[in-house]
């Protein structure tokens, strides 16, 4: 077998079969990617030889997530999160890198050297990070815009380094260290240092100006050919092209994908070229993970177990105790503040690449850098385990201190009727309409950036974690009339209606839910009702398209309001069989093709023109209401409905 195909077949089986195990035990995909590299390099079944030449393939997928990453990034957004990633990010790079400099110090490195170890190791896994939010559905709540903002600075925050380590500079550089890391290899490594400078600002320019007025008009040209293929072609040659200029100019690859990726957020091609690239970055970032792991030097680690234990435990405590504490001062809360300093207590991916810079530059010795890799290597492997590890410890805390009554946060609303858990899109609507009525409202929010918006158009929101008893205390539930939860996170609305529930019974509980799914759970979970966050919008929408395409607005009406009507009763029948998932699909199916009918024969009994009782539901409530009792009577037969009356048919199956 050639040895390519013998190298794709063991990379794809180990992935193939370590994943979905890790899965499935809990520990995410990250982990099994990088499980699966430990077996398979060369410390272990060593399936694989040199992993120099796949690990320079695998770092595409970095590049291509930094440039996923810059198309998110507007700059209406920068601006948006400046006090998060210029804030919380600068303090946590600065923070980490000083603390891991002072203990490189007190260990005998020259300040220099500990200087450059504090920069590099300040860095965190952008791809593990997010990933490892991602499945634990972290990633839009306010842990997720934290450790995003964080990332963001410190993918930024790279540039800089690169003109700075070289400074640090106390032996004579490495020539063969430099080539491979990739960077003083470039085409302006023989310049001066301001030529440099000037080449990088240049080449910036380079990809801002394409950016804007030669890269949009190109995608316009392929769009018109309708040539989806060409079209994702012209994506990656566009990462491949700007990747390779950055790295011309001696600056990180990733960089300069993020860089375009920036350029082209406001770019009307933006979501497709976001759906063109996205499965080339999972599988080249799975392609990453096992190389990682791979690349673990367990040689190095059984012939210094104890330095290198020390070494990872020892960077990840500091890292996690200084980002923790610089989030506590920014405001906080204490477990968001522990989430986002757990997920970004381990060395990142750029540490590789700025190792191998720093070995070249001489600013750091190849038998350090070595060790210092190896350490990178094992707390990126380490990650998903101190995530699993945080969780436990967060639930054995949350249960040990159920019964304290901590000091409760100050409200001056009084006794409100309504507490508003979340105020965001959802929420808003409903507390205006509230409030337009005349009920007094307390409004709780975990986004402090949306709080701060709030504030500015005069709305009062306090800042809290709504799941937290004493919180709810303290904002009055004992006293108010109705909880409406309106969180955007589907496991917080679950945790918090079964909080408030046992904890206030006589507490009306309305809850927003994602899906219908979620809507029963919720109802299982205490709320007395439910509302699908999209159904309303969406029958509107559905209503505004039938008129669109011809019917006239009593039709619409009619149509959208009989619609509404049996998926609300539909939802009501269906309930008892909620977790029995081949009864609930066939009732369900049954369901949605009674709707069609009934639907059909109405359209069929109203002549063209008549309107008089078009805006009357009432004849079809009562027609749902007989179907139910004829079923009723049938005692399981199936009923369907025609145009000229009601058919009965036995059940199928």
């Amino acid at each position: 077998m050639e040895p390519f195909l013998k190298q794709t077949l063991v990379y794809l089986g180990a992935a193939v079969i370590s994943v979905p195990i890790a899965k499935r035990l809990g520990l995410g995909s990250v982990l099994g990617y990088l499980i699966a590299g430990v077996l398979i390099g060369p410390a272990m079944l060593s399936l694989v030889g040199e992993q120099h030449d796949v690990m320079r393939f695998a770092e595409f997928g970095v590049v291509i997530l930094l440039f996923l990453i810059g198309l998110e990034v507007r700059p209406s957004t920068l601006w948006e999160m400046r006090k998060t990633i210029f804030g919380l990010g600068g303090a946590q790079v600065v923070g980490t890198a000083l603390a891991v400099a002072a203990v490189g110090y007190l260990l005998s490195l020259p300040w220099q050297t500990a200087l450059a170890v504090g920069l590099v190791l300040a860095m965190s896994s952008t791809a593990i990070v997010l990933q490892t939010l991602d499945e634990k559905g972290l990633r839009q709540g306010p842990v997720g815009r934290a450790a995003f903002g964080v990332l963001l600075l410190q993918d930024l925050a790279v540039i800089p380094m690169f003109a700075l380590l070289p400074l640090l500079a106390t032996v004579a550089p490495d020539a063969h260290a430099e080539g491979a890391g990739g960077h003083g290899a470039s085409l302006i490594s023989h310049l001066p240092a301001w030529a440099q400078g000037l080449a990088v600002l240049g080449a910036v320019g380079v990809v801002v100006g394409s950016g804007r007025f030669i890269v949009r008009p190109i995608f316009r040209f392929i769009a018109e050919a309708r040539l989806r293929e060409i079209f994702t072609a012209a994506a990656l040659l566009i990462v491949v092209g700007v990747a390779g200029l950055m790295q011309s100019v001696g600056l990180s690859p990733a960089l300069g994908a993020f860089l375009a990726g920036v350029v082209l957020a406001e770019s009307e091609f933006r979501r497709e070229l976001e759906t063109d690239i996205e499965p080339f970055r999972g599988l080249l970032l799975g392609l990453f993970f096992i190389t990682v792991g791979a690349g673990i030097d367990l040689t190095l680690i059984a012939r210094q177990p104890l330095t290198l234990i020390g070494l990872v435990l020892g960077l990840m405590v500091l890292k996690f105790a200084v980002m923790f504490g610089i989030a506590r001062i920014a405001g906080a809360q204490g477990r968001s503040a522990a989430a986002v300093a757990t997920a970004l207590a381990q060395g990142g991916e750029f540490a590789f690449v700025l190792l191998s810079f720093t070995v070249g530059a001489g600013v750091i010795g190849a038998d350090l850098a070595a060790l210092l890799t190896a350490t990178v290597a094992v707390s990126m492997a380490l990650t998903p385990v101190a995530m699993i590890l945080y969780e436990r410890i967060a639930e054995l805390m949350n249960a040990a201190i159920a019964d304290v009554e901590p000091e409760a946060p100050q409200f001056d609303e009084g006794e409100p009727d309504i507490i508003i858990a979340g105020f965001g899109r959802f929420g808003q609507i409903t507390g205006r309409l509230l409030q337009a009525n005349g009920f007094k409202s307390t409004v709780l929010d975990s986004d402090i950036e949306q709080i701060e918006l709030l504030r500015r158009f005069g709305r009062r929101v306090h800042y809290g974690d709504a799941t937290r008893l004493d919180l709810l205390r303290a904002a009055g539930a004992e006293h108010a009339r109705m909880l409406i939860v309106a969180l955007d996170d589907r496991e917080k609305t679950a945790e918090l209606v079964e909080t408030a529930r046992k904890a206030f019974p006589n507490l009306i509980i309305l809850a927003r839910a994602w899906d219908r799914r979620h809507a029963y759970d919720l109802l299982a979970n205490g709320a007395d009702a439910v509302e699908r966050e999209t159904f309303e919008a969406a029958l509107a929408l559905g209503s505004t398209a039938l008129q669109k395409l011809g019917f006239r607005a009593h039709k619409a009406f009619r149509a959208t309001s009989f619609f509404r009507r049996h998926d609300r009763k539909t939802f009501e029948d269906l309930k008892p069989m909620w977790g029995q998932e081949e009864a609930y699909i066939l009732a369900s199916r049954d369901a949605a093709q009674t709707m069609d009918r009934l639907l059909a024969a109405d359209l069929a009994r109203m002549r063209p023109g008549e309107a008089g009782g078009a805006w009357d539901t009432a004849a079809r409530d009562e027609e749902l209401r007989k179907l139910a009792q004829r079923k009723g009577d049938a005692g399981g037969e199936t009923e369907t409905a025609e145009a000229d009356g009601w058919t009965r048919t036995p059940p199928q199956g």
